[in-house]
């Protein structure tokens, strides 16, 4: 497709999304809420909302020995708390003799897991190269329904929301390549979604445009997710907790907990629009055109816009 069938479709690109959306909605003090994910959690948790139960976290060299002592623990998932596009994030599934198994298969040692966290407390996985925190949260078993359509590890699910409103959404989906992690950068398969319906489209992988799952040969349109009104529900109640007029909403489904919030983002991606096949300005526009009050509306009077918005 030449750039002006691209344009026809409303793309955002970078520089817009950052100059208009990014920066015009979102005050530069509010960033750190969403940036560090430990402080995220204890938001989420004051507010009750669900996410991933926090187990313990490192905060410095001297607690890395803090590890050998979680040999009891069979599954949990490591991640720095500054991470960005989904590296560093390592995946436990299971235990073998002394060694742990990653989602991949792969066995890790304690020693190797030391390691991995040595390398984000140095800040080698955070925005901007700083040093970090890590920390250790539950391992999420993914709902039954997901099992066909994903390559092992856990599909998370991610929600545009602008202005307090659910705006648009895909299903990302772990490859054989990303390692068991739902993220585009590291070659998971993205999934459009009617916004309004939970019902995903085609999808995008590695910016191409596809149909079917490059692993499991499953077709990912048409497919249907569970919890989709919790899921729109919980997503426009974050906007009082954060104050964000532009981020995206990360969930994942658990196979006994439901929906869950992983993380949020202030400078969500823009392949969004790929598996969708259509640009975010005609909605975040239409939005705009209700005027200034919108962040004011109840939730459910948000909810309503987003039932509105043009599919």
């Amino acid at each position: 497709m030449s750039f002006w069938g691209y344009k026809e479709l409303g793309l955002l690109g970078m520089n817009r999304r950052n100059a208009c959306y990014v920066l015009n909605r979102n005050r530069r003090a509010l960033y750190p809420l969403v940036d560090d994910k430990l402080k995220t959690k204890d938001i989420l948790d004051r507010h009750q909302i669900p996410t991933p139960e926090l187990y313990f976290s490192i905060t410095s060299n001297f607690e890395i020995r803090l590890l050998k002592e979680i040999k009891f623990l069979k599954e949990f998932v490591v991640k720095p708390a500054r991470g960005a596009e989904g590296r560093g994030i390592l995946v436990i599934v299971g235990r073998e003799g002394k060694d742990w198994r990653k989602a991949s298969g792969e066995l890790i040692s304690v020693e190797q897991l030391q390691y991995h966290v040595a390398n984000i407390l140095s800040g080698l996985f955070s925005l901007g190269g700083t040093d970090d925190h890590a920390f250790i949260e539950y391992c999420v078993h993914s709902h039954a329904v997901f099992r066909n359509i994903a390559y092992r590890g856990v599909p998370d699910i991610r929600v545009i929301l602008y202005r307090g409103i659910p705006t648009m959404a895909m299903l990302r989906l772990p490859t054989k390549e990303s390692d068991g992690r739902a993220n585009l950068h590291q070659g998971a398969v993205g999934a459009g979604v009617v916004i309004q319906e939970g019902i995903t489209l085609g999808g995008v992988h590695h910016n191409k445009l596809i149909d079917i799952h490059p692993d499991t040969k499953v077709p990912i349109r048409g497919f249907k997710i569970p919890f989709w009104a919790d899921i729109l529900e919980i997503s426009a109640k974050i906007y009082e907790s954060f104050g964000l007029g532009y981020m995206g909403v990360d969930f994942v489904i658990d196979h006994i907990l439901g929906p869950l919030i992983l993380e949020l983002n202030a400078r969500p991606g823009l392949n969004i629009q790929l598996a969708n096949r259509k640009g975010l300005l005609p909605r975040l526009r239409a939005i705009d055109a209700l005027g200034s009050d919108v962040e004011k509306f109840s939730w459910e009077k948000r909810l309503d816009v987003t039932r509105n918005l043009a599919s």
